[in-house]
């Protein structure tokens, strides 16, 4: 099953398979931004996004591990309103398919 996330500029928003991302349980892990998401930049935002994407498909641990290498893919998107990214699964990390 492919996982697909889409987001809209404009507010901020992120849906995961048309499912609202909250930033909270991501900010209780790590508080990057207490504005929440954002992306198409290298910062805080991106990185409280990667940090959410990657809580929902893997472990805690994996995820404080990964999310600073991961924000790098939201960040060099050419970005209009909306963005598309497939997550493939990274062998060793996690048992949940993405």
């Amino acid at each position: 099953m492919k996982n697909i996330i889409k987001g809209i500029m404009e507010t901020r928003s992120i849906f995961i398979d048309g499912e609202s991302l909250s930033p909270a349980e991501s900010q209780k892990v790590y508080n990057h931004s207490p504005d929440g998401f954002n992306f198409g930049y290298g910062g805080s935002g991106p990185a409280q996004l990667a940090l959410a994407i990657l809580l929902k498909f893997t472990s805690k641990k994996n995820a404080l591990i990964l999310h600073q290498k991961q924000k790098i893919g939201y960040s060099k998107k050419d970005l209009s309103s909306k963005v598309k990214v497939k997550i493939r699964r990274k062998q060793g990390f996690s048992n949940r398919r993405f």
